[in-house]
């Protein structure tokens, strides 16, 4: 069975949520990854309203791990979601979302999603914060985020010393005119990567719903039943 993993940063919804909705529900994912989740009061509702508007569920109910959060489709069972906020400069919030959800009928995966800081050697300690987390997890996992950095970036290969990247590597930032590799999903071997589907958003969209643009992969995952599509 296959999983499609996604990754947006919302830049706490303050742009088109209409326009960001219709994307996301182009990209159709069974797992979105979030960054910049809004801090601003009302926060339950706004993500609650987004995730109605994606046609997907709030599952990590949670927006202090650095903004960071998940929302998953129906297609996939969820069996836990925890929120991990990382040390950061003041004023500055970062963190981490680790979800483990299982296609229905498959095994459990370990979905991470990342915001890292603007700042290199933070993003380094991050990142082996990460790991080390991700190491207590048993079983296939996939981390997607915005990592603030391009394939040359320390965190960067930290994060590829255990796992590959999966995501074409197709600039994503800024949303109108985009020349860096800036949001990117990452799995370790014992996933497969299906060829990469083309989704039928607008440009319009993309330029009005945020300063990123979303970025996914489809992945089988080992010993679930075959079956055909996004999953």
């Amino acid at each position: 069975m296959s999983l499609r993993v996604a990754s947006y940063n919302l830049r706490a919804l303050q742009d088109d949520v209409a326009a960001l909705a219709r994307t996301v529900r182009a990209v159709d994912p069974d797992v979105l990854c979030l960054q910049e989740v809004p801090w601003i009061p009302p926060v339950a509702t706004r993500v609650t309203d987004l995730a109605r508007r994606c046609g997907l569920v709030w599952s990590g109910r949670d927006h202090r791990s650095g903004q960071t959060s998940v929302l998953t489709s129906l297609r996939t069972q969820v069996l836990s979601v925890t929120h991990h906020p990382l040390p950061a400069r003041r004023g500055d919030r970062r963190g981490y979302a680790v979800t483990r959800v299982a296609p229905f009928g498959g095994p459990a995966v370990s979905v991470v999603s990342v915001h890292l800081s603007l700042d290199a050697p933070e993003r380094v300690r991050h990142a082996r914060q990460i790991l080390a987390s991700l190491d207590a997890l048993p079983g296939p996992a996939v981390l997607a985020g915005d990592l603030n950095e391009q394939e040359d970036g320390q965190a960067w290969q930290l994060f590829g010393q255990r796992m590959r990247v999966v995501s074409p590597l197709t600039p994503t930032y800024p949303a109108n005119l985009p020349d860096r590799v800036l949001d990117v999903v990452f799995a370790t071997p014992d996933l497969t990567v299906l060829p990469h589907q083309e989704v039928p958003w607008l440009y319009e969209d993309l330029v009005a719903a945020s300063d990123h643009r979303p970025v996914w992969v489809d992945l089988e995952v080992p010993g679930a039943p075959t079956a055909s599509g996004a999953g």
